[in-house]
């Protein structure tokens, strides 16, 4: 009887998860880094892995928000000298 109910729990968590792909952008190339590091450090790679995901992903969406506000002001520009 627990066997059935694990496998129905298992089947109901499935059938939750998001279809959509994640966005992932600077989290793997800072899990890398920081993996690598933490490794040598101290033996922590789980821990630089997940702290260099954080960092990555915070690099990553700070310089997609400098591109956007730099799209943004070059779009008024060539509005204003017309």
């Amino acid at each position: 009887m627990k066997r059935v109910l694990i496998a129905a729990a298992l089947v109901a968590m499935t059938g939750a998860l998001p279809l959509a792909p994640a966005n992932a952008a600077g989290c793997l190339k800072g899990a890398m880094v920081g993996g690598v590091a933490g490794h040598y450090v101290g033996h922590h790679g789980l821990l630089g892995a997940g702290v260099g995901c954080l960092i990555g992903r915070h690099h990553a969406n700070k310089t997609a928000r400098q591109s956007t506000t730099q799209d943004n002001y070059t779009t008024a520009n060539t509005y204003r000298t017309r």
